[in-house]
Parts: structure tokens; sequence; C-alpha cells
């Protein structure tokens, strides 16, 4: 019995020793920041007696003291000995645990009928590939794909926006198609919200003055694990073809000297604004520049979306490894942009992005009420006590 395994049976042990608790609570597995106001919606449907606890990982301390402020319980999550013994036993608590992400001790943890498993995914749209869809998952060994299948067969039911994010987790995660749930993503809703985007777009102006009356162009292209990203050469001469207009890159924190360097590059056109998250940026931007990432689905429902620009430079290498949806290039708004000639070609047209079959396909059920049809699925009968 290798460490994981020897993880997931302890897990399966304390679990079952808590099996037949009564279970009054709702706990969510936190790994992305950006679902604090459901969290908050959730705690605002609870009776006072039905607690709400939050399992943080070490990277969201920021979200958790905000929502430890707002009267939520908040509990660091590390995976270990330590969350095995303690942490486990809250969660055997749980009528519905969330889970924003994929997270392995599931696959040992034991699962009583009333208790609902939700997973409430991190991105509204899918093009990297993922699960069995990952060309690496049929290379690893059968007691890892088992591991795998454990965690993804615990989900009761995948909130999704849209009956096509549905059929992804279907064939990512080999789980039957009854088990999504097309109630639309609660992080969708402020997107929506006239009011949060005047507050981000207030915010904006307060960091980055200059952003506000030009034309933003915004590089938020997709987090590459494991690799080095490098730009090709002339990306930042393809980004300033509008001489006029105001450049922002928004790379993963862990590339900081990539965006720095790219960022000199830009000469006076660059503005750095790292003080500004990227949804915050999305609310000023009116060309968005990226490849794989789900950023273009949260873009799309944006007021001032203009243009959307799928720059691919490797979009060879990356089709091979991790790999992206199989039919990505047919469902494109645009067409593919394979090299900074072509994506400094599009920056000049500026020519409208016709988003609405793409958002028809991907943001189907996001219509800024989200929140409301996930609270009430899983807190409408919160006040009934146990199932």
């Amino acid at each position: 019995m290798n460490v994981k395994e020897f993880y997931l049976w302890l897990v399966r042990c304390v679990s079952m020793l808590w099996c037949h608790r009564r279970r009054d609570a709702v706990v969510y597995l936190l790994s992305f920041n950006d679902n604090l106001p459901f969290i908050l919606a959730v705690k605002a449907a609870l009776p006072a007696d039905q607690p709400l606890i939050v399992f943080y990982r070490p990277q969201q301390a920021t979200s958790a003291q905000y929502l430890a402020q707002q009267g939520v319980r908040t509990i660091l999550f590390r995976d270990g000995l330590r969350f095995a013994l303690t942490g486990i036993p809250r969660v055997m608590r749980a009528r519905v645990l969330y889970c924003d992400n994929y997270y392995a001790f599931l696959g040992g943890l034991a699962h009583p009928r009333n208790m609902r498993i939700v997973q409430l995914w991190h991105a509204v749209g899918a093009i990297k590939k993922f699960g069995w869809e990952d060309p690496t998952t049929p290379l690893r060994s059968a007691s890892d794909q088992r591991r795998f299948q454990a965690v993804y067969d615990h989900f009761d039911e995948y909130v999704v926006a849209s009956p096509a994010m549905g059929q992804v987790f279907t064939r990512s995660y080999r789980v039957p198609a009854h088990r999504m749930q097309v109630l639309g993503y609660p992080r969708s809703d402020r997107l929506l919200s006239p009011q949060w985007v005047a507050q981000a777009r207030a915010k904006v102006a307060r960091v980055a003055p200059e952003l506000m009356g030009s034309r933003v162009i915004l590089y938020a292209p997709t987090y590459r694990p494991g690799v080095t990203f490098t730009p090709p050469q002339d990306l930042a001469q393809a980004l300033t073809a509008d001489p006029q207009a105001k450049v922002v890159v928004k790379l993963h924190p862990a590339l900081a000297q990539t965006a720095t360097t790219l960022q000199a590059q830009l000469g006076t056109q660059v503005v750095v604004a790292d003080q500004l998250s990227t949804s915050e940026l999305l609310t000023v931007t009116e060309t968005l520049v990226t490849d794989y990432s789900s950023v273009a689905f949260d873009y799309s429902l944006l007021p001032n979306a203009h243009s959307l620009l799928f720059y691919l430079f490797d979009l060879s290498a990356y089709q091979r490894e991790p790999g992206i949806q199989a039919d990505f290039l047919s469902w494109l708004p645009g067409r593919a942009l394979r090299n900074s000639q072509e994506l400094a070609a599009a920056i000049i047209a500026d020519q409208t992005t016709d988003l609405r079959h793409f958002n028809q396909q991907w943001n189907t059920a996001n219509d800024g009420q989200a929140t409301a049809r996930v609270v009430a699925r899983y807190h409408g009968s919160a006040t009934r006590g146990n199932d």
C-alpha cells in the first residue's frame, strides 16, 4: 500500500466511524475565490441552528478571512493526517457538501445516502481536456485510474451552466448524464449585475485611472502547469498594434518574471494593474486576447465585450498535451489566430465578435439568477432538518 492508498484508507476508516452521525451542516471545500457571494447566500438561507463550514486551501487565506468576518466558520485545509483525523469528522456532518474542484480525499470518503455531494466547478465552460479525456490519464497506473474514478463517482450532482458543459463532464468523468443540473454558475451572476460591474469599474478608475477612456486590450492566457511559458518574441509588437490602446498583461502569479519581461517590451502602452483582479479588468476591456482560458466564457457575458481574440500560437503542441476539446475550433467565436501577424491584424481591424452562439452554447443558464436557483435546489427545505 503506497502513501496515497494509505491516506484514502484512513479517510475511509474515520468517515465510517462518523457515518451515522446526525447531518446538520453545510460544508464547502474552497480552492477558488470567485464564489464568495454564493457562500454568503447559502449562509443567509440556512436556519440559525444549521452551521456552514468552509474548508479552504492555504492560497485562499484572504478569502477565508473575509468569510470569517461575515460570520462563516472557516478551517484551513491541507491533505494529511491532521485533516483525516479532525477534518473528516466535520465533513461527515454535511447534509450538502460543495466542492469547487477535484479533491482526492473524496475517493476514500464514506458516502451516506443523506449526504449530497455537489460539484460546483471553477469554470463555466471547457476548452482544455481533463479527466478521462486528458491524454495522460490512460498512461497512469490502474490504481491511479481507480482513485480518479472513485472521486468522480462521489459527486451526486454537477451544477453546470449549459447542456454542453454537462456533456463534457459526462465524457470526462464517465458519470451518468442525469447527474447534470443545468442551473447556471453562481459565480457568473456578478458579471450580469449592473451594480457589481459599476463597482468594479469604479475600482479600476481608482487604481488604474489611465485605463478609463482608452481602448483597453487585456492579454490573459491560460496557466500552463509544469512548463515555462515563453510567448513569441513579436507578441509585444502585436499587442501594441493600435498605438492609442492601453495594454494590460494578466498572467498566473507563478509567471511573474515572464509578465515583467513582456510588460517591459510593451513600452509606454502598458498599464501594470497588479492590484486588480482579472474579473475587475474585464469590465473595462474592449479587446480580450486569450487562448485556452475559461476567462473567455466570463468576458462574453459582460456588456462591454467587444472583441474576443483567440491567439493560439502553440495550438499544435497544446492539442497533444494537455489536449483541447475535439470540437473547439468549430464553436470558436471567430477564427483561430495562429501567429502574431494575424493577431496584430485583428487588433487593428477591431471588429465586433458575435458572441450570441458562443453564449447560447456555454452560458445557457447564466442569466444572473443562478445563485437563487442553486440555493433553492439544495436549501429550499433547509428548515426541515435531516432527510
